[in-house]
């Protein structure tokens, strides 16, 4: 885990974190400063998760450990996530078989546990730093996401359901 020497983060944030990578998914708030630990979009049968860092300082302005600026850099996450669940909702629908609908739950899995990890990052954020519309935004889209995953997850393993029991 590598922060950017340049962020002025207070300690109490710096010392939270191991010596084997950024960890899990979390919202770290200090005397003003926020600090998001978040992972880029899971791969398919890739355990390892890319960490992201996005820094607010007290004055509310953003910062991203990647290239770009934090809060556009941020959004750009946020679509990742929304782009991937909108194309696995286009997949669902033009599924046709067991085989199908399998394949969207292995693809699902490993996106809606960090989408849900990403809504709950958020949530923690929206209560460290209140008065920030823009977290509420995020959150709100955190959980639009979340939701959307979840309710086709549903879908496909009902359908995937039918789809055995309709051969068997």
């Amino acid at each position: 885990m590598v922060l950017p020497s340049t962020w002025e983060l207070p300690e109490t944030i710096k010392r939270r974190f191991g010596q084997r990578g950024a960890g899990k998914q979390r919202a770290m708030v200090h005397e003003g400063h926020l600090l998001l630990v978040l992972h880029e979009l899971p791969h398919q049968y890739e355990p390892h998760r890319e960490a992201v860092f996005y820094w607010r300082e007290p004055n509310g302005e953003w910062h991203y450990s990647g290239r770009g600026n934090g809060m556009p850099s941020l959004m750009e996450l946020m679509q990742t996530y929304e782009k991937a669940e909108q194309d696995l909702k286009k997949e669902y629908e033009q599924a046709e078989d067991s085989e199908d609908y399998f394949r969207i739950l292995e693809k699902l899995s490993p996106l809606q546990h960090a989408a849900k990890n990403l809504h709950t990052t958020l949530q923690v954020a929206r209560e460290g730093i209140h008065e920030d519309r823009d977290i509420i935004d995020l959150r709100d889209w955190a959980y639009n996401i979340e939701r959307g995953l979840d309710l086709l997850y549903r879908d496909a393993k009902n359908a995937l359901d039918f789809s055995i029991a309709r051969k068997g």
